[in-house]
């Protein structure tokens, strides 16, 4: 997609918190840049067009999204806990900057954080060792309804009940 037609979708106002954001972290820029174009890549490799939908394939999009950027990270800064936080403050900032609807939204925030256990609990793991990981949680998503408490689903993708009959 054309950059200046995303910047476009996004109000002054986030355009704003984003330059703010990489201003915080200058370094990380070009990592989490590059871990976007690769997660698409990835995730289109694997799952098609269907990773642009809400279902499984989109939460494994997600997951693998936060896992990329916090391992690219890493490169710059040795710290696992700052990296994670980065991959926390940019895939929220996006969160906020493209809204989506309620459900959608905290499946996506919820997958996120689930992008950055795996990071947390398998950074010496190869990035096609983590794929591999990503793609069975998949398969194992839990489906779920709008009022479903996400907490003790911590280290579990999730993704709508409404779409188990469309499969991946």
């Amino acid at each position: 997609m054309n950059p200046f037609a995303i910047v476009k979708r996004v109000n002054f106002k986030h355009i704003l918190k984003g330059i703010l954001l990489g201003m915080g972290r200058p370094l990380f820029i070009v990592p989490t840049i590059k871990a976007t174009k690769d997660c698409i890549k990835i995730s289109t490799t694997h799952y098609g067009k269907l990773h642009h939908k809400n279902g499984p394939a989109n939460a494994f999009r997600h997951a693998l999204w936060n896992y990329l950027i916090a391992k690219r990270c890493l490169k710059w800064n040795k710290k696992e806990s700052t990296v994670s936080d980065w991959a926390k403050k940019v895939t929220d900032w996006h969160e906020e900057a493209f809204p989506n609807k309620a459900l959608a939204k905290a499946m996506d925030l919820h997958n996120n954080a689930v992008g950055r256990f795996i990071f947390e609990t398998n950074s010496e793991k190869s990035e096609e060792e983590v794929i591999s990981i990503l793609q069975k949680m998949t398969l194992e998503s839990v489906k779920l309804e709008e009022n479903t408490n996400l907490s003790p689903l911590k280290d579990q993708l999730v993704t709508p009940l409404l779409m188990t009959k469309q499969g991946l």
